[in-house]
């Protein structure tokens, strides 16, 4: 859930946070993005693709800001609670009341001198995991915390329309030939359309809407109750996917050094920048989750080198997958879902490789899906939950259920284009989280800090972007990214 503070779990090491990390980053986005390579072209796609994660990088080490000056206000009010039951027994004041409080009343009360006397060197140590809505609900005005929890919101319904498309789109493509040879699913050349022939009178897309019915039945149900992830389905999921990724990678170079390479992607091509931007912001999303993933390090000395390091290893993943990808396949046969290229016999000659790649997409998102939703469904009852208030049974049990699975599976049922999909939900809920709200949050923490500490006292984990300059950056960055993405569809749209 999006809003409160929680248990900080089990601890781990640096190395095993930075491993975290890149399982998180690295997951559906990095399966749309050589197609948007090879529309946009190689040079356009690389030059954006280090610009956006050195963006994401910038604000992941605001949030990480962010997170200890919460932590530091957290921990200063124990102090002070626990000075105040010293001094007369029968205050009962709690973290929860004073946290409704204004932040800047609070900081006019405090006395400065003492808390720089008082201060321990640790105060800014990241120790409770508060996510990001409780971040949000510390920093930021009532039509601030509503917003985050909106952009959210729209986020994660995307990201659900995105999980309910992918699964039946992969089944469609591994199961529908027109052949009639489905061990084979794509065939090489082969151009399908929605309306051809699957099996006997049923079209493609009449199967893709079954799957998507099949899928809907299965999964749907976990909305109405609660789903945790457990450790194993994790590493389950988590090997998998290393698995996929290191034969597509492995396989595309080998194609490529026996002289079968069919790709010769363009240097630039402008029309297919909207989509590239959008899945490159999707593909380096991980904000929303870090107080999950940062909390929990044993030792967080060294923390900055080690993001920035997972950094610098994603930019060379992402780079490796999608150049094979480009000048491996032609850009016009590169699949939305990259997985199903490997479900060709030319491709690929064993058969249990080729369902294993063109049914990879299934297996992972399917375990996502649930969790997902739940979280999307707990976020729209934290938004409008009222102090004291409950909802009735109706309410809890049935319409915020529906209100979360409905939506993602009418955009699936209308369309299965991945690719626009991930670029929008990337370009326009992605550009909020992963640039606004981060932005945001650290000018503000900034602000109480100074207010409530004084100048004396300094934030161990404060970014190495601490000039005002780079928050003004990166909101103008955003806005000119929505700016430009929406006249980009308009046109698209006005030359249809």
């Amino acid at each position: 859930m999006a809003g409160e503070i929680t248990e900080t779990g089990e601890l781990y090491s640096s190395y095993v946070g930075l491993v975290y990390m890149f399982n998180l980053i690295v997951g559906t986005g990095a399966l749309t993005m050589p197609k948007a390579f090879a529309t946009a072209g190689w040079l356009v796609s690389l030059v954006l693709l280090v610009f956006l994660g050195f963006m994401s990088f910038v604000t992941t080490t605001f949030v990480i800001e962010a997170m200890a000056a919460a932590n530091a206000q957290l921990r200063w009010k124990r102090m002070e609670n626990h000075k105040e039951e010293e001094d007369d027994d029968s205050s009962t004041a709690s973290d929860s009341d004073v946290l409704i409080r204004d932040n800047y009343e609070r900081a006019e009360k405090r006395p400065i001198l003492s808390v720089q006397r008082r201060g321990s060197p640790n105060l800014f140590e990241i120790t409770d995991r508060v996510e990001m809505g409780q971040m949000a609900s510390m920093f930021f005005n009532k039509v601030g915390v509503n917003l985050f929890y909106f952009c959210i919101i729209v986020y994660l319904y995307g990201d659900l329309a995105i999980y309910a498309a992918a699964v039946p789109f992969s089944l469609m493509q591994v199961t529908c030939s027109t052949t009639g040879n489905d061990s084979c699913g794509v065939e090489a050349d082969s151009k399908y359309n929605d309306t051809d022939r699957c099996w006997g009178p049923l079209r493609r897309v009449d199967a893709y809407r079954i799957y998507l019915a099949i899928f809907t039945l299965l999964l749907g149900p976990f909305t109405f109750f609660d789903v945790q992830k457990t450790k194993y389905l994790q590493i389950l999921t988590s090997l998998m996917r290393w698995i996929a990724f290191a034969v597509m990678i492995v396989l595309a170079l080998v194609r490529i050094g026996h002289g079968q390479g069919e790709g010769h992607p363009p240097l630039a091509d402008f029309s297919g920048v909207r989509n590239l931007f959008g899945v490159c912001v999707y593909s380096f999303m991980c904000q929303h989750s870090l107080p999950s993933l940062i909390t929990p390090v044993s030792s967080k000395r060294h923390l900055t080198r080690l993001v920035f390091l997972d950094y610098v290893l994603i930019l060379a993943f992402y780079g490796l997958l999608s150049f094979t990808a480009i000048f491996c396949f032609r850009g016009d046969s590169l699949m939305d879902m990259y997985t199903l290229n490997f479900a060709r016999c030319d491709v690929v000659g064993l058969a249990a490789v080729r369902f294993f790649l063109g049914l990879f997409p299934v297996f992972t998102i399917s375990t996502n899906f649930p969790i997902i939703a739940v979280t999307l469904r707990n976020n729209w009852k934290t938004l409008f939950h009222r102090e004291g208030g409950t909802y009735p049974w109706v309410v809890d049990r049935v319409v915020f259920p529906t209100i979360t699975l409905v939506p993602p599976v009418l955009v699936a049922f209308c369309t299965h284009d991945l690719e626009s999909l991930v670029g929008i939900t990337g370009a326009y809920a992605g550009t909020g989280i992963q640039y606004v709200i981060p932005a945001f949050l650290v000018y503000h923490c900034r602000r109480d800090t100074q207010l409530a500490f004084g100048c004396g006292v300094s934030n161990k984990h404060r970014s190495p972007f601490r000039h005002t300059f780079w928050v003004a950056f990166v909101l103008l960055w955003a806005f000119s990214c929505f700016i430009f993405v929406t006249a980009n569809i308009v046109l698209s749209e006005t030359k249809l």
